[in-house]
């Protein structure tokens, strides 16, 4: 079982800020902003990719879910993030999906490329 399965499951500790039928939200161990929470859905899904049309209530209970949590937390007025990494590529480090929920400071621009990936952009007419 994965990291997020036994936090689901009450089998491994994690501040548990947000549970329902559909999704489990807690801290992240790692924050990246003064509010870093994870959402999950209650169904192991391995990434974006895997979703199905069943998964419907999954989706739509994480994007509820992130708005009632970003109004617990404080941030709903002011604005946070909310965002999926699918893949390698896109920077998903554990195989389960999830969305970060980042705010409680001014955020930067959603992507910063590295100059070798943006001169690669730029040679392909991007």
């Amino acid at each position: 079982m994965s990291l997020f399965e036994n936090i689901r499951d009450g089998k491994e500790p994690a501040t548990i800020v947000y549970k329902d039928e559909f999704i489990t939200a807690f801290d992240d161990i790692h924050p990246e902003a003064i509010v870093h929470i994870l959402i999950i859905p209650n169904k192991t899904i391995k990434s974006l990719n895997e979703v199905v049309d069943d998964d419907v209530d999954y989706l739509s209970h994480i994007l509820l879910g992130a708005s009632k949590i970003a109004k617990l937390k404080g941030i709903g007025d002011s604005g946070y993030r909310l965002i999926t990494n699918c893949n390698y590529d896109g920077g998903q480090e554990i195989d389960y999906l999830h969305f970060h929920l980042v705010g409680g400071v001014r955020l930067g621009k959603m992507i910063n490329l590295p100059k070798s990936s943006k001169k690669k952009m730029k040679d392909n007419n991007f």
